[in-house]
């Protein structure tokens, strides 16, 4: 049997990895500038994270979630505390398609609605409701098209106004900062008219935090920094540092039904145990504060460099737009100077660092990146 070749692969395959490198079978060094795709938040191997999975699985990985397990609610509390949502209710599933098309079932249950408003080029997951709100017709089958899914452009108040006021929208979905479209902002400014919008017309705001949340932007979710508090936030990339998590940060005007949701894997023993690892390590090295200290350097000298035509991001959540073609940039960036970077788009490299990333690691990235973009 053979694999479905769906997946473009660079000629290369990590062994192994310690902190924000990753060695092939050779033991050749990378950068790894893109933690794999925003997920990789306390760096690769990490002690306590190791200690804490390995502990846990020989102890139990999994039962089902028809019996209690304290591991959940110790995540739920120390999650409240770290984001200050400690108010809200979290339910466990194990993607970030999944907790979007749980939020849409909340959303709608809540409101007896049935319509979303999404934002142009959007992306929230691959399954039929996530997929459904994504502005991306090469990901949109004819089965995930349905009428039931609008968008309007971001940063655009009066084109939410006038969707809104039709009436039947039970949510909008916005991300903290657009990320596959090449890190696009949503405007603090906007958020706020957007958040007062939506209570006005009865509608629910979500905010997806998959790959902007998790302390990447230097606060734990993006959306804090305009101020508000939607009603329902989804979670996923960095919550468990490569083991397979999502959450739903959900308010308390939502009352929870027996049987309304659920998930056979979801909030699994071993899935907590990597989840409370993470946030340990977070709390502990004050990566938060790193994300931010450390960003805000590389947007700057970035800015400096000759050669990008915009910087775009907050935190270590960056994009870096150029003239030429972005694809082979990394290529270069990868084969010549062994450092990973993603991609959003023909002109955008991306930057998704592990939040422990260092100053000197980042200096390196900066002078490689320069060499190879003005070579």
């Amino acid at each position: 049997m053979n694999l479905f070749d769906v997946y473009s692969l660079y000629d290369i395959e990590p062994k192994s990895g310690n902190g924000c490198y990753v060695y092939d079978a050779e033991g050749n060094e990378y950068l790894d500038l893109y933690g794999g795709h925003a997920v990789i938040s306390i760096g690769h191997s990490h002690p306590t994270y190791i200690k804490a999975i390995s502990e846990q699985v020989s102890k139990l990985g999994f039962y089902s979630n028809s019996v209690q397990n304290y591991m959940q609610s110790q995540l739920a509390e120390r999650l409240g505390n770290l984001s200050r949502y400690n108010d809200y209710s979290l339910f466990l599933c194990n993607s970030g398609a999944e907790a979007n098309e749980n939020a849409f079932k909340l959303a709608s249950f809540h409101t007896g609605r049935k319509k979303v408003l999404a934002f142009n080029n959007s992306f929230h997951g691959r399954t039929s409701g996530a997929v459904a709100a994504t502005d991306n017709p090469k990901i949109v089958s004819p089965f995930n098209q349905t009428p039931n899914v609008e968008f309007v452009p971001l940063n655009d108040i009066n084109a939410v106004e006038e969707k809104l006021s039709e009436g039947d929208f039970c949510a909008v979905i916005i991300e903290g900062i657009q990320g596959v479209a090449g890190i696009r902002m949503v405007d603090d400014d906007f958020l706020v008219k957007l958040h007062k919008a939506t209570k006005s017309h009865g509608a629910i705001l979500i905010l997806d935090e998959i790959q902007s949340g998790y302390g990447r932007t230097g606060k734990f979710f993006a959306h804090q920094y305009s101020g508000i508090r939607p009603d329902l936030i989804t979670c996923a990339k960095g919550i468990a540092n490569g083991f397979p998590m999502g959450a739903v940060l959900i308010s308390k005007d939502f009352k929870p039904v027996k049987g309304m949701l659920g998930t056979t894997f979801g909030g699994s023993h071993l899935a907590c145990a990597a989840a409370i690892a993470v946030l340990d390590v977070m709390e502990r090295e004050n990566l938060i504060s790193n994300a931010k200290n450390i960003g805000e350097y590389m947007i700057s000298k970035l800015s400096e460099i000759e050669g990008p035509l915009e910087i775009r991001g907050r935190g270590l959540m960056i994009g870096i737009e150029i003239k030429g073609s972005a694809p082979q940039l990394r290529k270069k960036l990868l084969y010549g100077h062994r450092i990973f970077t993603g991609g959003a788009g023909e002109h955008t490299v991306r930057l998704l660092p592990a939040l422990t990333i260092t100053k000197t690691e980042a200096d390196i990235f900066l002078s490689e990146f320069s060499k190879a973009i003005n070579s």
